[in-house]
């Protein structure tokens, strides 16, 4: 059974071989093991998730479960306290628990070495070497990073509309672009705040951004190059982190922000390349679920110092806490 939990959704899947998978179970996430409720709600939202899927089993129960859960790298004790409940609650065997941010990286690059760049509305390099080193790059959320992100590129995008409607800046069609999504913009910074999450209202508005600057909008691009910019930064650093010995560092990107296409995508291929470091692009090879899987198959990746397995008769090593603490994935 691989899981992957996330602040706002937990998705489960259940193979029953080698080579087949059943569909995907996805619930409501929980808010990060990081939390002081932490531990209770991943419990709950992990075994709303794989219930589904364990009642098509007709009482057969897995051997393994593996979580990526968000906030694990920054709570070992709470990645415990989770694999041993889902130990008892699961019946099975064994339970494992890791960051997501490091299943989202294992199923990336295959289980092999070198740098994952998520973008959604957040942004977070994660760079694990060879020998097992484990580095993360910004991630600090809204308020503190996550430059370069969906909710940067969002917030910058709706802050030069108000400009422009204001008078304080250059025209630019993100006004348009603006009334058009969210209304009258003297409502705008309630309609933001109105959900609950800022940030994820702001980062819906990145692809109009995006796509006001394939339509040639001075201020879109110069807003989208800097993302770009920015995120090429995280990247590179912590493909500094683990470079050594003169080989290409092998990099993906993953994320929803991927999708805003050659207007983000151009630009930062482009730094990333063109930076001078030995850094590989590759394409994504599979997501945080096919990533739990193999760390749950696989003992030997360079992930396996970083995650929590308990099972009946004994229990590995705590995760062990980066040199800078990361904040929750």
């Amino acid at each position: 059974m691989a899981v992957d939990l996330g602040k706002t959704g937990c998705r489960a899947m259940l193979w029953t071989s080698a080579d087949s998978s059943r569909a995907v179970s996805s619930v409501a996430g929980a808010p990060g093991l990081a939390a002081p409720d932490g531990v209770a709600a991943a419990r709950t939202a992990v075994r709303a998730a794989v219930e589904p899927l364990l009642r098509e089993t007709r009482g057969a129960r897995p051997d393994a479960v593996l979580v990526g859960a968000a906030g694990a790298a920054s709570a070992p004790a709470a990645a415990r306290s989770l694999a041993a409940a889902l130990l008892e609650d699961l019946s099975v065997r064994e339970a494992a628990v890791t960051s997501d941010a490091v299943t989202a990286h294992a199923g990336a690059l295959g289980g092999r070495a070198g740098v994952v760049l998520a973008i959604g509305t957040g942004a977070v390099a994660v760079a694990i070497g060879a020998d097992g080193t484990y580095a993360r790059v910004d991630g600090w959320g809204p308020l503190l990073g996550d430059d370069g992100g969906g909710a940067r590129i969002g917030t910058a995008g709706l802050r030069a509309a108000l400009r422009a409607h204001d008078g304080r800046g250059p025209a630019t069609a993100l006004l348009d672009a603006a009334v058009g999504r969210f209304g009258d913009l003297e409502r705008l910074p309630a309609t933001v705040g109105r959900d609950g999450n800022p940030a994820r209202t702001a980062a819906s508005f990145a692809p109009e951004v995006a796509r006001a600057a394939d339509a040639g909008d001075a201020v879109a691009s110069a807003i989208v190059r800097e993302a770009a910019a920015d995120l090429a930064e995280t990247a590179l650093a912590a493909a500094g982190r683990i470079a050594g010995g003169g080989d290409p560092v092998p990099m993906a990107v993953t994320g929803g922000l991927t999708g805003l296409g050659p207007a983000l995508m151009a630009p930062l291929t482009a730094a990333l390349t063109g930076s001078g470091l030995p850094v590989r692009l590759t394409s994504s090879l599979g997501d945080p679920l096919d990533g739990a899987r193999l760390l749950a198959l696989d003992r030997a990746t360079p992930h396996a110092s970083l995650v929590v397995r308990v099972h009946r008769t004994t229990a590995s090593s705590p995760l062990p806490t980066p040199a800078t603490p990361p904040a929750s994935a």
